[in-house]
């Protein structure tokens, strides 16, 4: 390898990209875009769920147990209703997503001390919300429940009968539960696997449609002389905008950095190379820009995007989805960035997926130098 071919290459690839303002503008534009889109557009968390009630007993107590609901930010009592067809109809027409039905001993039974059901029904046409709808109307009945229980305490006494079992609950790495703090450095990854392989993409297949192959091809440049120069100045872009894209993770989405730098940079490098060479060798296949700029979305936003675990958790996935995975790079950079940032995860920890990476990197960098041949047919 002769460093002053290799230089020449780098600064013409540089100057082109230079001249390129729609190049320059999606390697700025794009990771900005798509941070603010996934980071404010994805996200898992309920809220300000629009509620039905029925009130049967008409009681304080009854009355009580629903501001604890319109104390809740993750409900929204819209109406009160006197009759169940009422109900029926506004969950029917997707007025409300859950229903609260208050029978009519309500207060009678809880001054006896028995339990009292209380019916909800939830608008299931969506699952998950319909899920989610159900665990938080019981968290908020439950802290009715203990309100009451103090006050009875208070009437009579300690009781000196003991729960036999208890669960103390505390979560680790996300303890406000909040689904930006697992998006978005997930966004990273497919970030850098679209901008990594989409310019890079391009690359040959331009100087095919320019007709300035074939004084690449006249000159004494090597095949890996030319894949390294071609690819040095986006791997820079790639690392600036991974920069750009953690910052605004952690100072605009405000998501946790736990981990070390130089871990995230080193597989950053890595998940780079992965891209770039593959990227590189759909632009020796395609030799069309607009061929290869497809082949190279399709070959990594969407099995990034879908098979990564970036939105649904791999291990709840059928048994042949969750094999294929295994062959998906962004798997393994998606999972290292959310230990890096949330778990602060050190880097004997993430030996196996930073193996794995590199192990990729290898293959695709040896295809990528083999796939290039200087002719013209």
């Amino acid at each position: 390898m002769r460093r002053h071919r290799l230089i020449a290459v780098i600064r013409k690839e540089t100057l082109q990209i230079r001249r390129d303002l729609a190049s320059l503008l999606i390697t700025v534009t794009m990771p900005l875009l798509l941070m603010l889109a996934f980071g404010y557009g994805v996200r898992f968390d309920v809220q300000h769920i629009p509620v039905y009630v029925y009130d049967r007993a008409g009681s304080q107590q009854s009355q009580d147990l629903l501001k604890h609901f319109q104390a809740s930010e993750y409900f929204r009592i819209v109406k009160a209703v006197d009759n169940y067809p009422a109900l029926i109809e506004a969950l029917d027409s997707g007025a409300c997503r859950l229903a609260i039905v208050i029978p009519v001993d309500f207060s009678e039974q809880l001054s006896a001390g028995g339990p009292v059901a209380v019916q909800a029904l939830v608008d299931a046409t969506d699952n998950n919300t319909a899920n989610i709808s159900l665990s938080y109307s019981e968290a908020v009945v439950q802290s009715y429940n203990q309100r009451l229980r103090l006050d009875w305490i208070q009437r009579h006494g300690p009781s000196t009968v003991q729960s036999p079992l208890s669960v103390d609950t505390r979560t680790w790495f996300n303890e406000n539960l909040e689904s930006t703090a697992n998006i978005v450095p997930g966004v990273i990854a497919i970030i850098m696997a679209v901008i990594g392989s989409f310019l890079t993409s391009l690359t040959i297949a331009r100087e095919w449609e320019r007709g300035t192959m074939e004084q690449l091809i006249s000159t004494p440049i090597t095949p890996l002389e030319l894949m390294i120069g071609k690819l040095v100045p986006y791997f820079v872009i790639g690392l600036l905008d991974t920069v750009l894209c953690a910052a605004v993770a952690i100072w605009w989405f405000e998501v946790p950095f736990r981990g070390q730098w130089t871990v995230l940079f080193l597989s950053c490098t890595l998940f780079l190379v992965v891209v770039l060479s593959l990227g590189y060798v759909i632009s020796v296949v395609a030799k069309s820009q607009l061929a290869a700029s497809q082949a190279a979305l399709i070959a990594t936003f969407l099995p990034a995007f879908l098979l990564s675990g970036f939105l649904y958790p791999i291990d709840q996935m059928p048994t042949v989805i969750q094999v294929m995975t295994y062959l998906i790079p962004a798997r393994y950079f998606m999972t290292i960035l959310r230990d890096v940032f949330l778990k602060g995860t050190s880097l004997p920890f993430l030996a196996d997926d930073l193996l794995a990476l590199a192990l990729f990197a290898a293959i695709l960098t040896i295809l990528a130098t083999r796939a290039f041949h200087k002719k013209l047919a």
